[in-house]
Parts: C-alpha cells; structure tokens; sequence
C-alpha cells in the first residue's frame, strides 16, 4: 500500500478527498490566534482580518514532531508514505518533513515540488494516477520529480496590494501598477516566485491575453487535467477562463479549485491563474 499525502498549499479542495489524499495543514496567524489551513479559517477570514488590520497573516510550516505524528499513522497501518511539500523556497514545511521521515526507516518519502498551489497539487494528482497504475513507490518519486520543471505554475493578480504587504513589490511599483491597471504575470521558476510579462487593461482582458501566451508558449501539454485555481474570484472572470482554455487546448479534465487561506494571505483577491504540466 502507497499512500499519498502533502501540504494544504496543495490547493486540491474534493480532488484531494475523492481520491483520499491526506493533508497536512499549514499553520495561519492572525494576530495572536493560530488557525490550521483549510480546517477552521477560510479565506474571507482572511480578506476580513486584511481590511481590518491593514496587514497580513503570517504562516508557519508543521513542526518535525508534527510531521512525525502525521507519517506515523500511515506507517503503522503498513502503508509506504509519499509527502508532497510546497517549494522549500517558501516554506520550512520541506526541510522538517524530510527530517521527520528518517524517524521512518525508508518507509516515508518527502518530495519538494518546486511549486505551490493547484501546480503542487498537480504532482501529487499525477503520483496519485501512478499509484494507480502499480507503479511502485521509488518510480512514482523518481517520475514526479522529473516533471517538476515541465509544471506551469503561474498566476495574474488583480492588485498588488497584498504583494506589496509581503514585501513583494514597492509602494510605488503597487500604486503605479493599480492606477494604470498593469497585472504583472507571477511565475515558479525553479521553485521560486518571479515576475514575468505586464499585462495592462480589465482583468478579464488581461487573462484572455495570459492564457492565449500559454497556449503559445506550451504547444505540446499533458492533456491529462487543468487547473483554473482562484482567490475567491469574480464567477465572470472564472467563466473567461474556461471559455479560453476551452478554445485553445484539449484538456481531457478542467478543474476549478479555490485557493486556501495560506496562498490566499500572499496573493489577495480575485487572482487566477491556469495551471498544466507540459511535454
């Protein structure tokens, strides 16, 4: 038996319950109160606590106890583990999950996708659907990993205020961009966050114009699944995504899935972005 499980930065939603996915929350702070990601907080805990603070939450990674408790359950029920962790560029969640699987005598496997959100979830997706082949649990890692590089994990934010509350942009780089209404596309480059092209115009301009580069960009694709994964956005902005990804790729599977409280803390409302791996 293989068993599946990572981060709640994984973004899966019933994906991941469907398929008996577990999930590890990360931890969100709001003040002095401590709320487990995608248990008790949601994000319009979030977008509340935001309005009423002017700052943002902190997140904390599972302690190595925490994880060692997690594995242990799996491993006790004779099952082999294999964790999937939000890039160890924005989380110590890697770095003490893999030292709590040395407790386990190779029985936990602990890999750092290089990404986050629905393009993490799409790793574990994708080792889920191996598992079900009979792959075993070393060639399940070994082909997950391989991909890393090959997964879109890119997103358009429609202000950069809680950018710029992370620390993640200037003020004026902020106030510019929301006054001439420039949506700068966020991409993972090999496991970290990085601005890429400047979309100018309505959100819904800018995210035909973002998927339509996709499109050109990524020619050959796993048409496996999509993911159209959102902080909480406008079901207008939602359905422009969809009609576009529809008309430009062959997708066997589109998902939409909501992004928790921990993506949603970094990113703000009504950021979308289509996430796929490619060939």
């Amino acid at each position: 038996m293989i068993r599946i499980t990572t981060d709640s930065t994984c973004d899966l939603g019933v994906n991941a319950t469907e398929r008996d996915i577990r999930i590890m929350p990360l931890s969100v702070i709001l003040g002095a109160d401590s709320f487990r990601d995608g248990v008790d907080i949601t994000p319009q805990d979030i977008f509340s606590y935001v309005a009423k603070t002017g700052t943002l939450p902190k997140t904390a990674a599972p302690s190595i106890g925490d994880y060692e408790e997690f594995f242990s359950q799996f491993v006790n029920a004779g099952e082999t583990v294999i964790h999937f962790n939000i890039s160890a560029k924005s989380s110590s969640s890697y770095q003490y999950a893999e030292a709590a699987s040395k407790k386990f005598g190779g029985k936990v496997f602990v890999v750092d996708t290089k990404a986050l959100s629905s393009g993490q979830g799409l790793l574990v997706m994708k080792a889920y659907d191996l598992v079900q082949q009979g792959m075993g649990a070393e060639e399940v890692v070994e082909t997950v990993e391989a991909l890393r590089p090959k997964t879109n994990t890119s997103f358009i934010p429609d202000r950069l205020d809680y950018l710029y509350k992370g620390g993640r942009c200037s003020r004026m780089t902020m106030y510019g961009a929301n006054l001439l209404k420039i949506h700068p596309l966020i991409e993972m480059n090999d496991g970290q966050l990085v601005a890429g092209k400047k979309y100018r115009g309505s959100m819904d301009k800018c995210i035909t114009a973002y998927i339509r580069d996709l499109a050109e960009k990524y020619p050959k694709y796993d048409k496996t699944r999509c993911f159209i994964t959102h902080s909480s956005a406008d079901a207008s902005l939602v359905e422009v995504a969809k009609k576009q990804v529809a008309e430009l790729f062959e997708f066997d599977t589109v998902l939409e899935t909501v992004a928790g409280s921990v993506i949603t803390g970094h990113c703000g409302r009504n950021t979308l972005g289509v996430l796929f791996i490619a060939e």
